[in-house]
């Protein structure tokens, strides 16, 4: 099953050049063809499938400051005031509410990292406390569960992931961008290491500026080009419910997390877990990943499934003048878990009596990629001139988006970034420098 997706129609003619070619229409493609089409750049925005049909709709929602990595700070304080302004500037409701997010756990250890946090939160001027256990259970009353204390972010919020990218993108076609989906991007045309154009499957673009916000599928597209881009993916599964009983617009428990959807239903999954799928690349960036999935582990299912043969992680060969494995898949969308599903019920139901007659509207697969340390990248290719990266959100994309597709998008026009990316530099991936595992 898919989730809920706002649809928007499709350029009907393929420019021949542009000033950017944007590959991917996930929240990163969209926000960065809307900042770039809003200075005055020819943009054209090209998805495989339909703009914000994988990750982007599939997520919970969130946005957020709080348990941010410090690397990634700076850009989450970005975001949250690019989508007050976007908001504004679009006219239309994107969903995003400054809802404040209420964490909960009976977990010392979780608690513990949460209040070492508060350190990390100072030096960022982040609007956080903690809720004693008293204040806790008062917040995010549950059935069978005593918390031991909790966190408000009180600044933090929520968007709507069913139309946020769509919308977005609707945004950069009213500053004169082009939108076209079911078009993959087949490859690049390449002269003496610099980009000359884009191959798609409906023709060529000309250009000499290329952002790669493909999500899952971006390392295999760096690869087809000698790229190298440490990449691996988890699937996750959640539901969507039907209208209920109003209980809190976004709450995080160590059984399960909610958010609150515009028509009043919630996106419900399991907290902190996710599986892993052995697959050909992810064997190949192993070494990579060590240091991550030895710190996350318990939070980490392991098995072999479908994408070991097919999907962004198979093995992948194409020629630019043939069909390409992003054609084969048009939309990455891999069945629920349904073990995962029927947990998650029984636990949304057990916490919280007011949910007990909660029932499923929909439910979905997907798959979150990550890099090993769960930093994303938005950076310069430095092998292939022309050629920029935006990808490996490690499920953070959705609340990062706005801030993470600026960064991008100044880069690609050589302005500078409003915040440092040094720490979004693709090159600490591939230089040797030690792997430091961010904040979930």
């Amino acid at each position: 099953m898919t989730p809920t997706l706002k649809k928007i129609a499709s350029n009907e003619t393929l420019p021949s050049q542009a000033d950017v070619v944007v590959i991917g229409g996930g929240i990163i493609g969209a926000c960065a063809s809307y900042f770039l089409a809003k200075q005055g750049y020819s943009v054209a925005l090209i998805e495989k499938g339909l703009v914000g049909a994988e990750q982007s709709s599939r997520n919970w929602g969130w946005c957020r400051q709080q348990n941010r990595d410090a690397r990634e700070l700076p850009t989450s304080g970005l975001s949250m005031r690019l989508w007050d302004e976007m908001t504004e500037d679009l006219g239309q409701d994107l969903g995003f509410r400054r809802c404040g997010l209420r964490y909960a756990t009976d977990d010392p250890q979780q608690l513990a990292e949460w209040d070492s946090w508060r350190e990390v939160a100072k030096q960022f001027n982040v609007n956080t406390r903690m809720l004693s256990a008293k204040e806790a259970n008062e917040m995010i009353p549950a059935n069978g569960r005593t918390w031991l204390g909790g966190v408000h972010s009180m600044d933090d919020g929520k968007g709507e992931p069913a139309i946020a990218a769509p919308m977005i993108a609707e945004g950069a076609r009213r500053y004169g961008a082009t939108i076209h989906q079911q078009c993959a991007a087949r490859g690049m045309d390449i002269t003496n290491g610099k980009v000359e154009a884009v191959i798609t499957e409906k023709g060529t673009i000309r250009t000499q500026r290329v952002l790669c916000a493909a999500g899952a599928w971006a390392s295999t597209f760096c690869s087809h080009h000698g790229i190298r881009f440490p990449q691996a993916s988890v699937r996750q599964t959640a539901f969507r419910s039907k209208p209920i009983e109003n209980i809190g617009e976004a709450i995080y428990t160590s059984g399960v997390a909610l958010t609150r959807r515009l028509d009043g239903s919630y996106t419900v999954a399991l907290s902190g877990t996710a599986l892993l799928e052995f697959t050909p690349q992810g064997i190949r960036f192993a070494k990579e990943f060590m240091p991550m999935f030895m710190k996350r582990i318990k939070a980490v299912q392991v098995n072999l499934g479908s994408s070991f043969f097919k999907g962004p992680e198979a093995i992948n060969r194409w020629k630019n003048t043939g069909p390409s494995p992003m054609e084969a898949m048009r939309i990455l969308n891999p069945d629920p878990h349904g073990k995962n599903i029927k947990q998650t019920l029984h636990a949304v139901r057990s916490l919280f009596p007011a949910l007990k007659d909660i029932e499923i509207a929909e439910s979905w697969g997907s798959y979150v990629d990550c890099t090993p340390d769960a930093v994303p990248v938005m950076s310069a290719v430095d092998s292939l001139e022309g050629f920029y990266l935006a990808a490996g959100c490690s499920g953070h994309g959705f609340g990062l988006g706005p801030g993470l597709a600026k960064v991008a998008a100044d880069l690609v026009v050589n302005n500078t970034p409003l915040i440092d990316a040094t720490p979004f530099n693709l090159s600490r991936l591939n230089d040797g420098s030690k792997i430091e595992v961010g904040a979930i």
